[in-house]
């Protein structure tokens, strides 16, 4: 019985030692289950933060460069659009470059050429191709009324020209077209007028304004006159003394009628003056021989002459003759100008 109670306790205890020993692996187990939950999760953490180090770092590289370097601009695109070597019209252009030269630009398309061979037959292909230059000053030209004029020949691929004058402050006009062996000159295009600038102070002397008497009188005095040529210049001189000299000055020249109002004697409060004048002025070739009013006058170095003339009541009648260095050319004007006062 003691052997059985012994063997008994013994399987007993065998049992018991597995349960333990099953109960302590399982524990390990759980255990090891246990402690790699955390190390998957902990290496899933180091995995996020080392791609978001490795993004911070690509991040702030990119920042650096940007902020460091040159970008290229954009570049547009530049469509280059070449001027016409014509627009398809018959003109030509006259332009100032300062008072002695002129520049001309002109277009004549080949339908006018074949007109002009058509019309001219062989009488085309011998004509020279010129450039008339005009003076027109002080005239309404018409193409026949010119002070004179010259021609320069250009040739036939030419579009352009420049053009000495020799004449500052004068008007011009420009002719383009064929000289014909006969002399005969026909006009294809005619261009605009210009006037060329003086190449010095402007000898307009005819110009007044209104200033206060003293002063006028302080200034010009007896000086006061209107130039060599004009044939009323000492009586005009002597019309201003008597006026500075007797307190009375009237405003010459100021065609509203406006005079400026002085302060007379108590027996004089109030007053007022109006007077009219007349100004000749006009230009030709500086060696021709003038007349106005059947009276030779004296022309400035340039040809251009003013004369100034007290405008009474009634009707004048102005002629202002030229003659031409070699008498064989004669031109008249007459200007016809009415006063009436009321």
């Amino acid at each position: 019985m003691g052997i059985v109670r012994k063997i008994k306790k013994i399987v007993e205890k065998a049992a018991e030692r597995r349960k333990r020993s099953k109960n302590a692996a399982k524990k390990t187990v759980l255990s090891k289950k246990t402690a790699q939950r955390p190390l998957k999760h902990g290496r899933k953490l180091l995995v996020k933060e080392k791609i978001q180090e490795e993004a911070l770092n690509i991040l702030e590289t990119t920042v650096e460069k940007t902020k460091f370097s040159t970008p290229e601009p954009k570049r547009i695109r530049q469509i280059v659009h070449e001027l016409p070597g014509g627009y398809g019209k018959d003109k030509i252009v006259l332009q100032l470059r300062d008072p002695w030269w002129l520049y001309s630009f002109w277009e004549v398309t080949g339908g006018a050429y074949e007109r002009l061979k058509q019309q001219l037959k062989g009488l085309f292909f011998s004509a020279k191709r010129v450039l008339r230059v005009y003076d027109v000053s002080q005239v309404n030209f018409n193409g026949k009324n010119a002070h004179r004029y010259f021609d320069i020949e250009v040739n036939t691929e030419a579009q352009s020209w420049y053009i000495d004058t020799g004449g500052p402050g004068r008007w011009w006009c420009v002719d383009y077209g064929l000289r014909l062996v006969t002399g005969e000159f026909i006009t294809i295009v005619r261009s605009n007028v210009v006037q060329t600038p003086l190449d010095g102070p402007s000898w307009e002397t005819d110009e007044e304004w209104m200033i206060p008497e003293e002063m006028f009188g302080r200034l010009y005095g007896m000086g006061f006159g209107v130039g060599q040529s004009s044939p009323v210049g000492k009586a005009w001189q002597e019309r201003v003394k008597k006026a500075l000299f007797s307190g009375v000055l009237s405003s010459p020249g100021i065609t509203s009628g406006a005079s400026p109002v002085k302060k007379k004697g108590k027996s004089r409060s109030f007053w007022l003056v109006v007077d009219c004048e007349l100004i000749v002025y006009g230009a030709t070739e500086p060696d021709a021989t003038v007349y106005v009013q059947g009276k030779k006058i004296k022309l400035r170095p340039d040809g251009t002459f003013t004369m100034r003339y007290g405008l009474p009541d009634g009707k004048q009648v102005i002629p202002v003759k030229a003659i031409s260095s070699d008498n064989e050319e004669e031109r008249t004007i007459t200007p016809i100008v009415t006063r009436e006062t009321k």
